[in-house]
């Protein structure tokens, strides 16, 4: 794999990678917990035209990942960086004043493709400048994205209580803040791809054994997405309607483990296992996440108990299954670039890793259709089941491939 032409440090690129990375997750944070409530209760719109909205950012980062990734080697990483986060800006400050329909699903499109233009770019760089250290960084890539997702909402949540067009202003300017340090600072890169493969993405398409890694890792996006889906619903079947404490409790203790605990767990995987295994390893643990759920789908404490500590009591499940979750993230991050980059023989990362995202987010949208179905059949089980099994046979899936032949080649 070629490396950068960087005009500064090494040190210097990669801490300005994690800022971003920090920065990325802490601006989309900052707005995106209280958009719904902007949507459906500042504006009135109908519950259908809060989820298309909604769902048209989540679909557009992730469906058009393959475009943004093919666009990072065809015209370079940072060009794709600059672009996405002046995107993501310009989307931001829309939502800050528009109050129709067409006007906002203008906006979350716009938003959605901006992750799905910096994103790759992003890894891709961080990938090539770290060389043989890949799985340390993203290591510390995934604690700055953690941090970010930690801070985030808690300083919407001080915005919020003045203003849902304050949030949205200091989110956008956040991201021009952003675009303007990486369009200074960020190395000119030429494209990344050799002229030969500038329409490569076509090749990455017809490579079937990347195709089905994609599909196996698949379930390391779609198991922890069920904290924003299922886990909300099965707290406000159990906790009532106003649970938005317990969910702000999930979500800090994922963060804070991932902080604390990532390198330590990196570093320890890594010493006992090769990339693939530690892939495998983080998708049963995801699996396991969703054991205590299925065991006590909807968990009953005696009454005579207080209030307070009956509610704590009937979380526990829950916070088992994010912790568990937030492991099997600290045993993937790190190594599923390396692996990306392995399998892509340093040529068109951007588009791989692109790839890789479509699959994992068209796998996620799928998933979740599946899941509210199952959601509404009497086995209250039976979804937190389907969790268990999808995360083993994905782990099963990865075990296979990397048996038939190693997914890390030298």
């Amino acid at each position: 794999m070629s490396s950068l032409p960087v005009t500064m440090s090494d040190r210097n690129l990669i801490r300005l990678l994690l800022t971003s990375q920090f920065s990325i997750k802490f601006g989309f944070t900052l707005l995106m917990p209280y958009l719904a409530g902007h949507l459906t209760h500042g504006l009135g719109l109908t519950a259908s035209a809060v989820g298309l909205i909604l769902g048209i950012r989540n679909a557009s980062q992730r469906g058009l990942a393959l475009v943004g990734g093919h666009l990072a080697d065809r015209f370079g990483c940072r060009a794709a960086v600059v672009t996405g986060c002046a995107l993501r800006s310009a989307g931001f400050g829309l939502l800050a004043f528009a109050d129709r329909v067409p006007a906002l699903v203008l906006a979350s499109a716009a938003t959605g493709f901006a992750g799905a233009l910096f994103d790759p770019g992003i890894r891709t760089m961080l990938a090539t400048v770290a060389g043989d250290r890949r799985t340390t960084l993203f290591g510390r890539f995934n604690v700055a994205g953690q941090a970010g997702l930690l801070l985030g909402p808690l300083a919407g949540l001080v915005l919020a209580a003045l203003d849902f067009r304050l949030v949205a202003l200091v989110a956008a300017a956040v991201f021009a803040v952003l675009t303007m340090v990486q369009a200074v600072a960020l190395p000119a890169v030429a494209a990344t791809a050799p002229r030969e493969d500038r329409a490569g993405w076509r090749r990455v398409l017809r490579d079937r054994r990347f195709l089905v890694f994609s599909l196996s890792m698949a379930g390391s996006y779609l198991l922890p997405f069920q904290i924003y889906v299922t886990v909300p619903l099965v707290m406000g079947r159990t906790l009532g309607p106003e649970q938005n404490f317990g969910m702000g409790e999930l979500f800090a203790l994922s963060a804070v483990l991932a902080i604390a605990l990532q390198g330590r767990v990196g570093a320890w995987a890594a010493k006992r296992w090769s990339p693939p295994r530690c892939l495998a390893a983080g998708l049963v643990v995801m699996a396991l996440a969703f054991v205590p759920l299925a065991a006590f789908p909807q968990p009953v404490v005696p009454s005579v108990l207080d209030e307070e500590v009956a509610e704590h009591l009937a979380m526990l499940p829950m916070l088992a299954g994010a912790a568990l979750l937030a492991v099997g993230t600290m045993l993937i991050c790190p190594f599923e670039m390396d692996v990306i980059v392995r399998l892509s023989r340093g040529r068109l990362v951007a588009t791989h890793y692109g790839l890789y995202s479509t699959v994992s987010g068209v796998a996620t949208a799928v998933g979740n259709l599946l899941t509210g179905l199952m959601w509404e059949s009497p086995y209250r089980w039976l979804p937190w089941t389907a969790f268990v099994a999808l995360g083993c046979g994905c782990a099963l899936g990865v075990a296979l491939l990397n048996r038939r032949r190693p997914l890390t080649p030298a």
